[in-house]
């Protein structure tokens, strides 16, 4: 059962609330969509307002900050850049304002400081307050050094830097807001896959134990009628609920323990279907088939190899190949951290070696196989000698 919860929580994880967006795809669409223009419209402010070189220095790395700290956002790992970055756009816009006379410095500040604001829990409003007040304030300093209309430096320095920095503020504290629901609408789908999952399980539960116990109870009581006038019947029918209730027992036991019809023709579909679900391109390439021995075994290390590339990585394709000897998955999207605990396929690989076959695991190069060799398994019949 915690299998199976498992690989439901881990199916959702990557899954949006219409289960169409994975995160990989999300972070996708975003840096194309969002990143570029942000550079394009930078690139234009510099080159407009850089009138030599050294003023492009100035205002270079404000873009180049904040360009980093949109990259991160969009794999989901902008913390620990955002406060260094911060530091550097907001020291590009009073040299901009007061050096290199440039009241777009502030742009920036503009995307980086509205993130900062938004990730913080609780209210907000002091810190938008600081912000744009910190963006008003400089930009007011620049008539200390302005030889140009009151007015005009007021509008161009502090009037529209302020207010596009509220608005780019607002902006953000309601995409966290959409992010939010969108999160709170997973995990209320993923929970409601459990809570399915539970009852299927319940009800296979009651099919098989009801049935027993009901023709436990007929059998016990034809052995109380018929125990003075027939012994050797009662005997019989006792011998019957006893093996009713040890195969019972069996048939419980695989249940609990997600064993129960598991087959590889089955787990196979079963993946397919999970990784296409979670917008996985998935190919499968079954160039034999394996005993019911190697089999079952191989249908578990499938299982789990599917429950881990949902938890663990960012896969975009996945290949399983199944041969006579065994089983190999292989999934892009590892990353570079060292290999995870993997507890289910530890566990698997004692099993696997105890029926004389040997189970690993690889990764490299942002990829990561899982290999399940049955060397002296009886090879199973090709499909295309049937």
């Amino acid at each position: 059962m915690a299998d199976t919860d498992g690989r439901v929580a881990a199916a959702h994880e990557r899954r949006g609330p219409d289960g169409s967006w994975t995160r990989g795809q999300l972070r996708t669409w975003h840096l194309s969509t969002i990143l570029p223009p942000l550079a394009i419209v930078g690139v234009v402010l510099v080159a407009v307002d850089a009138r030599s070189w050294w003023e492009a220095v100035v205002l270079v790395p404000g873009l180049l900050a904040a360009m980093l700290v949109v990259e991160r956002w969009t794999a989901g790992d902008a913390s620990r850049v955002a406060l260094p970055c911060l530091i550097v756009v907001a020291a590009v816009w009073p040299l901009g304002v007061l050096v290199s006379d440039s009241h777009t410095a502030f742009y920036g500040l503009l995307i980086v400081g509205p993130y900062l604001v938004s990730q913080l829990p609780g209210n907000r409003a002091p810190a938008t307050l600081a912000l744009c007040g910190y963006v008003a304030a400089v930009g007011a300093a620049r008539l200390l050094v302005s030889r140009d209309g009151v007015v005009e430096e007021l509008l161009r320095c502090v009037a529209i830097p302020t207010g596009a920095t509220a608005l780019a503020v607002g902006c953000m504290i309601a995409n966290q807001r959409f992010y939010e629901i969108i999160e709170q609408s997973r995990e209320r789908e993923a929970e409601l896959a459990v809570v399915r999952e539970r009852m299927r399980f319940a009800s296979d539960l009651h099919d098989i134990q009801g049935h027993t116990l009901h023709v436990v109870k007929l059998k016990v009581a034809l052995a109380e009628k018929l125990v003075h006038t027939d012994i050797d019947r009662v005997r019989e029918e006792l011998r019957e609920v006893r093996a009713l209730v040890g195969d019972t027992i069996s048939q419980t036991k695989e249940l609990a323990y997600a064993q129960r019809r598991l087959n590889l023709s089955v787990e196979l579909e079963n993946a397919k279907n999970l990784f296409e679900a979670a917008g996985i391109r998935v190919r499968v390439d079954r160039e034999a088939d394996v005993d019911d021995r190697g089999g079952e075994l191989l249908g578990q290390v499938l299982r789990e190899t599917t429950t881990n590339i949902l938890r663990h990585a960012e896969a975009t394709r996945v290949r399983i190949t199944l041969s006579e000897t065994g089983i190999t998955i292989v999934n892009d999207g590892a990353g570079t951290e060292p290999v995870p605990g993997l507890g289910g396929l530890a566990a698997l690989r004692a099993r696997v070696a105890d029926n004389g076959g040997e189970l690993t695991v690889e990764q490299k190069d942002g990829r990561f196989l899982t290999s399940a060799r049955f060397p002296r398994v009886r090879p199973g019949v090709r499909k295309d000698d049937r």
